[in-house]
């Protein structure tokens, strides 16, 4: 199997955008683990994507800005809102890399409906806010619904130089496009595409963090492998599609989930 190459800046892959959105102030941070590890916690007809041997658990804060339908307007109110993502790193049969996300919290309570519904992701119902100050950024999260209800987060980070050459660990952590996920039986490609990340690094002066062990990971040891911060970018999504086995057959429908 070939696997695609990691791409800073491909061109888009689909035709149609169903979503559209901005991300802003997001902050990166991914610690080492080993792929046998997290291989369970994959949707079917996919596995560990690596890196010199080894996957990475990211947790990444940031703003959703001005979700919408297609290329419509952001939906008033409920289209921003604060975000911290519990993600893992995959790649399915056919060689295409992606993320699969194990919790994504979410300070609106409506997105979060909508996306447990349709495309059955991990989103949880949380308070989040972010205080700036200068070049110190801290992301506080606390959920509320639906558990482990009270499970927080709160990470500190001081925003570096811009990079202008972005090291192999920091391509394959942030060069995603797209997502894998379960839903209705059968395993979803979901595409995105947005322009390549201005990245700077960061520092990260504190971190207590549940969310990770709340996502059925274990508890991250030492320093991180990669802190980033990005401004942000707009970014486009395009339809689902079912994962399709090496051969063009679908992958098979199994139990809901």
């Amino acid at each position: 199997m070939d696997i695609e190459p990691v791409d800073s800046a491909p061109g888009q892959a689909f035709s149609r955008t169903i979503l559209r959105q901005r991300w802003t102030d997001l902050t990166f941070l991914h610690w080492a683990v080993a792929p046998e590890l997290v291989a369970p916690l994959l949707p079917a007809g996919t596995r560990p994507d690596t890196l010199d041997g080894v996957s990475h658990v990211g947790l990444i804060g940031f703003r959703m800005v001005g979700l919408g339908l297609g290329h419509g307007p952001g939906v008033p109110y409920f289209g921003s809102f604060w975000e911290t993502n519990v993600r893992l790193y995959s790649v399915d049969d056919t060689g295409r890399r992606a993320v699969v996300f194990r919790s994504l919290d979410a300070s609106r309570l409506v997105p979060v409906l909508v996306a447990r519904a349709t495309l059955r992701l991990p989103y949880m119902w949380s308070a989040m806010r972010l205080d700036r100050d200068g070049d110190r950024y801290t992301y506080r999260c606390r959920r509320r619904w639906p558990g482990p209800v009270g499970a927080t987060s709160r990470m500190v980070v001081r925003v570096g130089e811009p990079i202008a050459d972005p090291t192999p660990l920091e391509h394959f952590v942030t060069a995603r496009w797209g997502l894998h996920t379960r839903a209705y039986g059968r395993t979803l490609h979901l595409l995105n595409w947005h322009p390549r990340w201005p990245l700077h690094r960061a520092q990260l002066l504190h971190l207590d963090d549940e969310l990770v062990t709340a996502a059925g990971l274990p508890a991250p040891i030492g320093a991180p492998a990669s802190v980033l911060y990005s401004p942000g970018v707009p970014v486009r999504f395009g339809p689902p599609v079912p994962l399709r086995r090496p051969g063009g057959r679908a992958e098979p429908s199994g139990t809901a989930g």
